[in-house]
């Protein structure tokens, strides 16, 4: 379910409603059985509304990891399980390789041998692949390392990988944080359930009116670079980069506020990245859950910060590799996987990594330096190919004329929307304790801003249930 769609507006209030019904009418002691199959059955319900055969990847990955760990679990004297979750781990992540890069390995094969290869599958990706084949494979290596025991509760373990509000783009979720949850007794909470509110329209917010907006403008430039400026293009690409922010965190903001309303409490993605001192501290505020993911089942396996610091180094590039190949099969993933270990690497060479001045002029430069990196990596994740991404980067250097003045409805309504989030951004990095005004202790304080926003989604918002950009990953 999409949550930028009149679908979700009628659809989840009935789910809401449903859910918590049944928690008034069951007895205590079967509530929470009862409420977890209301959940899956949602869950997989609308996950096969996109295409239902796709409910057999999601429902064989759950198995394959399911039992798996079970065994993982049962073997633990007999020092077999490396042979365990060696297995395990490949079975769940051959319909992830299957379906995601067949035709790129194809294509790289051919581009080397001149013969023909298996015809890729691109075409046919199931939704969420990636995050719930990560999350299941997560929990796999957990129960290998014993951070967690094996679940034995199957329909638990199925709510665990298919939980509807994460299942498309996340935040993945460790099993430890998010199992207990789900076996644990819910009730109706209304301060959680006006947080989840709050959090879904910020979420909102973020979508359909700063990203959907600049994604108007940004598709015109970039899909069509060779006939813009050089200017034009620059902006765009400041402009994807708050783009790719709202579209993503605003879907993490919206899965964090249904699942408070459902009474879970799932991982706060992102951290006011845009408002980064160094790329290191980017990925500490960016995508938080997958940067966890990688630390623990990339980074620290190869050997992370504890040997050499060329393997180190190594260490480092090889992490952003993998990143870069799990958001998609194209090089120009990979370039951006690079480029990030790349200045990860020079940052640690000159110290950079470790941050602790407060001044400023010391943390102004530093962001806007960080701002400009970090773009200059999202134009190879946005364009098609390394030729397209080379070319307007050489477009902006050599052929910049001038910037067209277009101020259009479309690009006033996307610069205020930049706006509030940078100033809400800054306000909260500069007091995390402090309340925004939609937690203002003056109830006119809130409801005011909650109609604000409300009337500027409705009124300025793009509502053409267009996807979230991450969704294809």
């Amino acid at each position: 379910m999409i949550f930028n769609s009149f679908q979700f507006l009628w659809l989840f209030p009935i789910i809401f409603a449903g859910y918590y019904l049944i928690g008034s009418l069951a007895k205590k002691r079967l509530w929470r059985k009862a409420d977890n199959i209301l959940l899956l059955v949602i869950s997989y319900v609308l996950y096969m509304q996109h295409r239902p055969d796709f409910a057999l990847v999601l429902l064989g990955v759950t198995a394959i990891t399911y039992f798996a760990a079970l065994i993982i679990e049962r073997k633990q004297a007999y020092g077999k399980k490396k042979y365990i979750i060696f297995c395990g781990a490949l079975l769940a992540l051959l319909p992830l390789l299957v379906f995601k890069y067949t035709g790129f390995i194809s294509s790289v094969f051919t581009d080397l041998t001149g013969m023909g290869g298996p015809v890729g599958l691109n075409w046919a990706i199931p939704l969420g692949i990636s995050f719930f084949t990560l999350q299941a494979v997560a929990y796999l290596f957990d129960v290998y390392y014993q951070r967690v025991k094996a679940e034995h509760d199957w329909w638990d373990y199925m709510l665990f990988v298919s939980f509807f509000p994460q299942i498309l783009a996340g935040p993945i979720s460790r099993a430890a944080d998010l199992l207990p949850q789900i076996k644990a007794q819910r009730e109706f909470n209304y301060d959680k359930a006006v947080e989840g509110m709050k959090w879904l329209l910020w979420g909102m917010f973020m979508k359909v009116v700063m990203a959907d907006r600049l994604g108007i403008y940004v598709d015109s430039v970039l899909d069509n670079y060779i006939y813009n400026t050089g200017a034009s293009c620059l902006v765009a690409s400041f402009g994807y980069t708050f783009q790719i922010y709202g579209d993503f965190a605003g879907y993490s903001f919206m899965a964090m506020g249904v699942g408070k309303l459902m009474g879970f409490d799932l991982i706060n993605n992102f951290r006011r990245p845009c408002l980064a001192v160094s790329v290191s501290d980017f990925w500490r505020r960016w995508h938080i859950s997958f940067s966890s993911w990688l630390k623990y089942f990339v980074y620290i396996p190869l050997g992370g910060s504890r040997c050499s610091k060329p393997r180190n180094y190594l260490n480092l590039l090889l992490t952003f590799f993998v990143s870069g190949a799990w958001h998609g099969a194209n090089w120009t993933y990979i370039v951006w996987g690079t480029m990030h270990g790349v200045f990860l690497i020079i940052e640690k060479i000159l110290g950079l990594h470790k941050y602790e001045n407060r001044h400023w002029w010391v943390i102004v430069p530093r962001i806007i330096i960080t701002f400009i990196l970090v773009t200059s990596t999202r134009v190879f994740f946005r364009m098609p190919s390394i030729d397209d991404a080379w070319n307007c980067i050489v477009r902006i250097f050599t052929e910049f004329g001038s910037l067209p003045v277009k101020f259009n409805r479309d690009s006033i309504y996307a610069l205020l929307s930049i706006g509030v989030v940078l100033i809400v951004d800054i306000y909260m990095e500069i007091k995390p304790t402090a309340k925004v005004m939609m937690s203002s202790k003056y109830t006119v304080v809130r409801w005011a801003t909650y109609l604000i926003l409300a009337v500027s989604i409705v009124m300025f918002g793009v509502l053409d249930s267009g996807q979230f950009i991450y969704v294809k990953f």
